[in-house]
């Protein structure tokens, strides 16, 4: 199951949410998904990772089966515009970055690996 929380002014953006984390996680893992802005991440970023700025997404393992992630959408516009790539493929991968944190990985090849596999797939909505 996925939460979502929406604390912008912004839609919900549609990519594959479901599909994606069942890949990754599975089915009986337990999401929640908070759209948010600068204000929040700073925040959190200031509270747990000793931080003071402001990052596109933060993900949070709070039991073996069920996590929090942060999207600060402002953000990712801002990165998927200078990048050139599409703000909801730019999305997708950070989203699919931040499950496989939940899952445990850290950064490597390994993790790497993973992702463009998931990424592969091509999901529709």
């Amino acid at each position: 199951m996925i939460l979502f929380t929406n604390k912008t002014q912004s839609e919900n953006p549609k990519i594959p949410w479901g599909k994606i984390k069942k890949c990754v996680l599975g089915d009986g893992y337990e999401l929640s998904i908070v759209f948010c802005g600068d204000k929040v991440i700073k925040s959190l970023n200031r509270r747990y990772n000793k931080k003071t700025r402001a990052t596109n997404i933060l993900s949070f393992a709070l039991t073996e089966d069920s996590g929090e992630i942060f999207i600060n959408l402002s953000r990712v516009k801002k990165e998927s515009e200078r990048a050139g790539i599409g703000f909801l493929k730019r999305l997708e991968y950070l989203y699919t970055h931040s499950l496989f944190h939940l899952k445990g990985f850290r950064h490597g090849k390994e993790m790497e690996k993973e992702e463009q596999k998931i990424m592969s797939f091509n999901f529709k909505v």
